[in-house]
């Protein structure tokens, strides 16, 4: 397991965690003053989400390397199965299009619910790795990598049929191509005393994202409350020791949606939080 109780240099932002992915929140930092705060900070990188990246993903991407850090990815997909989504793939593909232009590790996959007129989530699953795969072909052809995050099942239904990692890897066995792999979310998996082992299954050729974050022992919005490491109940060490033994040697990223916290604060007070509970906590 890495020591970072004096080095930070794996530590990326999500943007997410400054309010840039929900219009009204955040103090409205554009991606030339994230970049330069996070690289005069020794950030490894930064994941964007596509509304403040727009038509500039070429000269973001750029700006980041030029910094010395890398575009550890770019969030999200639309959903692929659930109520309202379609068969066709245009928005998707046009998500890969800007992960590709800014040459990000890969673009954060969030499935969506359960299909309409099915129970469980089997069924959806199924549908998900049908339409994973033509998207995959798309996106390997660009460059892209695909990362399945599962999600807290309180999200079961209407916004995932992924609720743990063996969720994410059975899809990830359907789709069978080598750019489609796991994001590993501390929010969305801490509860789960078989994650170790499915970590392991997954290895390093399909671990592709680690985020971290703390789950509130007494959270008050299941979206939009989660801590700041070190504030909550979620066993931070013992995940990443988990992490790291399948494999994971990438970046940690911080990812942090808190309207009613640390989207009120700073943002770089926040950085300096972050890297400070970085190295104590995680």
């Amino acid at each position: 397991m890495r020591d970072f109780s004096n080095d930070h240099s794996a530590l990326a932002l999500n943007t997410a965690t400054l309010g840039h992915m929900i219009d009204g929140h955040g103090f409205g930092w554009s991606p030339e003053k994230v970049i330069d705060a996070c690289a005069a900070r020794g950030f490894a990188g930064i994941v964007f989400w596509q509304r403040e990246v727009g038509d500039r993903a070429v000269a973001i991407g750029e700006r980041v390397r030029a910094a010395g850090m890398d575009v550890v990815g770019l969030c999200r997909s639309p959903f692929l199965v659930g109520t309202g989504t379609s068969n066709d793939l245009n928005e998707a593909k046009a998500a890969v299009d800007m992960a590709a232009a800014l040459e990000a590790r890969a673009l954060t996959v969030v499935s969506g619910g359960t299909e309409p007129g099915t129970r469980g989530v089997l069924e959806s699953q199924k549908r998900l790795a049908d339409r994973v795969a033509m998207l995959a072909a798309y996106a390997q052809q660009r460059g892209v990598s695909l990362a399945l995050e599962p999600l807290n099942p309180m999200f079961g239904g209407n916004r995932t049929c992924l609720m743990t990692v063996r969720d994410a890897l059975r899809v990830c066995d359907m789709v069978d191509s080598p750019n489609v792999g796991i994001a590993v979310d501390v929010y969305h998996v801490w509860w789960d005393t078989t994650l170790a082992e499915s970590l392991m299954q997954a290895g390093s050729k399909r671990i592709l994202s680690y985020h971290l974050c703390d789950w509130l022992e007494d959270t008050r919005d299941m979206l939009l409350d989660r801590g700041m490491m070190g504030d909550g109940v979620a066993d931070l060490k013992s995940i990443r020791r988990a992490v790291e033994a399948a494999g994971y040697a990438g970046p940690c990223e911080v990812e942090i949606f808190s309207a009613e916290h640390w989207w009120k604060r700073e943002p770089g007070d926040v950085l300096d939080i972050m890297v400070d509970r970085f190295r104590r906590d995680c």
